[in-house]
């Protein structure tokens, strides 16, 4: 349990008063010595006002419950703390250890009072060794999930401020050292099916201690999702504060949580939209084996008939069931182009039809590409010459065009044609590898890197049609996501800007690129990065992603038809002495070393003093007992 510490502001000074008060009473019953304690006690009581003072600026710099959890306890590597906390409290804790490692801690439990703001009673947490450093984020009682915060180096500060209000706070905290290196298996993943499964590292033998796993599901547009825990044994506690599950209705671990698992159980839950987040985290005692779950998906919009999407590698066709009875068909009865393609029956009937699979033709028209299927409805005739059941066909068709897919569906039921237009986007992404081979994909995010090291970056175009290509026509830096000035290009019109960039050769799907690291001018150490993607056919020749290099645009230049923009971020900078030297900063000194300096030099001012008194006092008392030895020596004869 951390314990507030409290410092009294006149204690040493006062056990300094007694002791000069015994002098005093010593020196009035030896009047012989009443000149050199008159000195004593004068000096003395200019020191104690000195001690005095000095302790009352040192309780007054610090807050009454500050406390290093490292300090005498530099061998531990985990911790956890319950912290009982009053009213108007402003409290600080560092965390730091002598070793190349991160910090990751975890609030997973918070009682403050629901009825002040996050402004006046707030948990705050810094990168670094004091709260000087950049803000990792900030925690209250109203946050909607379980504030988890990681440090870029080996320290980190947290801060808890309370109001005025009586009332029994509680904060439950664990943290502990962990390496970017070190990887569990099995441990999170992205999870981009229509339905599938996972389970904990390990499953069914117990979970691995200290991990921290985050499963990201993400399904098509137009879908929640339905998540059922089939199996559930974690450690059991009344508020999920030791080993839990933690499940997000949206994509990331801000998002509002549904609920914070433990124990023994198997729940169902489901998401607002057709993301979810899954955490599991876990401390260092008590492993269970953990938990095994699967997903589906439900289509939320209300189908009267039928609807049609275009993504870069696929479309999607959905059929409402209520629409097939009415036409005495079952789902039984549909078939594409191939037959061996079959549809998702949920609560509605789903197509999804590959761009270059399932009969699916392509057609080419100048820079234009289209895609189209047809689904048949399969009749069961009564006879060879008589049918009852209306003739249905539905044509679906993709084009692709600029930066988005238009989409065109009409179905032709006796002759009648109905037609239905959406848009969509084509599917990227930006990731980076661990080297030019772009086979270890980089997981954590922030990516911590050293200044001028070689970074490696791939987009991705997600598309099962091998006659497309990726072209890199712009990338660009800036040190916040949003990409307000200062930026900076390291790739434009095709070429390198950068004397560090390499651009690598047309390959499919993916361009690639590489880099050195580089920080922004007074800036944090964190840089995003944005492409501008081409997708050309690899067949067209005078296609823009086959010019390559264009220093200045020109107009007689075949333009592009298809491009979008991708970010990664950020990438930020190890924090540690090398890199501090080599980048030329000056170390930085600890806030406690700056506060210490003026009173250290008063201590030693104060001492100076003392120490002279000291020898003043010495020398009066050796010329005083030489005085009488010099009377007893020199004694005069009496004469009669």
């Amino acid at each position: 349990m951390a314990k507030l510490t409290r410092f009294p502001r006149y204690q040493e000074a006062y056990k300094s008063l007694r002791i000069i008060r015994s002098l005093r009473v010593r020196a009035l019953r030896h009047p012989a010595k009443m000149e050199i304690t008159g000195r004593l006690f004068i000096w003395a009581i200019l020191a104690v006002s000195c001690g005095a003072q000095l302790n009352s600026t040192e309780a007054e710099g610090k807050s009454r419950c500050t406390a290093s959890l490292g300090g005498a306890n530099l061998g531990e590597t985990h911790k956890a703390l319950v912290l009982q906390l009053s009213e108007n409290e402003n409290c600080t804790w560092t965390i730091e250890r002598p070793e190349n490692r991160s910090i990751r801690i975890i609030f997973s439990y918070i009682k403050l009072d629901p009825g002040s703001s996050c402004e006046t009673e707030n948990i705050k947490v810094f990168d670094g060794s004091s709260t000087s450093g950049p803000l990792l984020g900030k925690a209250c009682s109203r946050n909607d999930f379980v504030p988890v915060f990681e440090s870029s180096s080996n320290s980190m500060t947290f801060q808890i401020v309370t109001g005025l209000k009586k009332f029994p706070r509680s904060v439950f905290i664990f943290y502990y050292f962990f390496s970017s290196a070190t990887i569990i298996p099995n441990c999170g993943g992205d999870l981009r099916a229509l339905e599938g499964s996972f389970s904990s590292p390990n499953y069914p033998k117990p979970h691995p201690e200290l991990a921290y796993c985050v499963w990201h599901i993400q399904v098509e547009k137009g879908y929640k999702i339905q998540l059922k825990f089939t199996d559930l044994l974690l450690e059991m506690d009344e508020n999920c504060k030791f080993d839990f599950i933690a499940v997000y209705d949206g994509p990331s671990t801000t998002a509002g949580l549904l609920k914070q698992l433990c124990g023994r159980g198997k729940p169902t839950l489901e998401s607002s939209s057709d993301a979810m987040t899954v955490v599991l985290s876990t401390d260092y005692a008590n492993s269970y084996k953990g938990f095994s779950a699967s997903y589906t998906s439900i289509y939320i919009h209300d189908v009267n008939t039928t609807s049609l999407s275009c993504a870069s590698d696929k479309m999607r066709v959905i059929i409402s069931k209520s629409y097939l009875p009415a036409l005495n068909y079952s789902e039984s009865n549909l078939q594409l182009n191939d037959p061996t393609c079959r549809p998702n029956v949920s609560n509605v009937i789903e197509f999804s039809i590959p761009l270059h699979e399932c009969g699916t033709v392509k057609k080419i028209e100048g820079h234009a590409i289209s895609y189209t299927n047809r689904i048949t409805f399969i009749e069961s005739p009564v006879s060879a010459v008589i049918t009852r059941q209306k003739l249905l066909q539905i044509v679906v068709t993709c084009e692709m065009e600029y930066n988005s897919t238009v989409e065109i569906m009409y179905i032709t039921e006796d002759d009648i044609i109905q037609n239905q237009s959406v848009l969509g986007k084509y599917n990227t992404s930006l990731a980076l590898y661990e080297s030019d081979s772009f086979e270890n994909l980089v997981q954590e995010s922030p990516y911590y890197v050293d200044l001028n090291q070689t970074l490696f970056v791939q987009a991705t175009l997600h598309t099962l049609d091998p006659s497309l290509v990726v072209f890199l026509d712009t990338c660009r830096a800036s040190p916040t996501s949003d990409f307000a000035s200062p930026t900076y290009d390291l790739i434009s019109n095709g070429c390198c800007r950068d004397e560090t960039c390499k651009v690598y050769p047309l390959f499919g799907h993916h361009g690639r690129f590489q880099f050195n690291a580089f920080k922004f001018l007074k800036h944090l150490n964190s840089v995003y990065l944005k492409c501008k993607i081409l997708i050309c056919d690899n067949n067209d020749q005078t296609s823009r992603c086959n010019q390559g290099c264009v220093p200045r645009r020109k107009r007689d230049i075949p333009s592009y038809k298809w491009k979008t923009d991708s970010v990664i971020g950020p990438i930020r900078l190890k924090r540690d002495r090398s890199a501090s030297r080599d980048s030329g900063f000056l170390p930085q000194i600890h806030e406690a070393e700056i506060s210490n300096q003026p009173l250290s030099r008063l201590y030693l001012f104060s001492f100076m003093v003392l120490a002279l008194n000291v020898v003043i006092v010495a020398i009066t008392t050796v010329k005083h007992f030489l005085n009488r030895w010099m009377e007893h020596r020199y004694q005069k004869l009496q004469v009669y």
